[in-house]
């Protein structure tokens, strides 16, 4: 598979439980439940994605089933559902769309690799990811 590199970003085409999505990955100095944490945390989305301004929800650590709102920057409300969320990896939908996987990989050298699982006729939106890679790494 071809992986595209710029930055601590990496993008290229991957097989997920979800079908073939286009993987946008960053590495960590870090360990993987911090990240995880941070992932799953519904306080911290908005410190990390670019596009969220909060987040409203009974939850504050996803599980599957969590159901919510996000406030995004652009001023519109969706709802939101994680459909699964185990062994480092959470997917959800949005207003009913499946959207972006988000996992975490434990690596060799204690550290950790955060995935963002694109679906590919959302592939416009990897920019967006690579952002949210790049605040997890101001913020772990």
């Amino acid at each position: 598979m071809a992986a595209v590199a710029f930055g601590m970003v990496t993008t290229r085409f991957g097989r997920t439980p979800d079908g073939r999505r286009l993987e946008v990955a960053g590495e960590f100095d870090a360990p993987a439940d911090l990240l995880w944490e941070l992932l799953t945390d519904t306080t911290e989305w908005a410190e990390w994605g670019p596009m969220v301004e909060a987040v409203l929800c009974a939850d504050r650590r996803i599980q599957a089933g969590t159901t919510g709102e996000l406030e995004t920057s652009f001023g519109v409300g969706l709802p939101f559902q994680i459909t699964t969320c185990e062994e480092y990896r959470w997917t959800w939908k949005i207003a009913g769309i499946s959207a972006t996987g988000h996992r975490v990989e434990e690596l060799d050298d204690g550290g950790c690799r955060v995935v963002f699982e694109v679906p590919l006729l959302a592939a416009g939106y990897s920019p967006v990811c690579a952002v949210a890679l790049q605040n997890l790494k101001e913020i772990a």
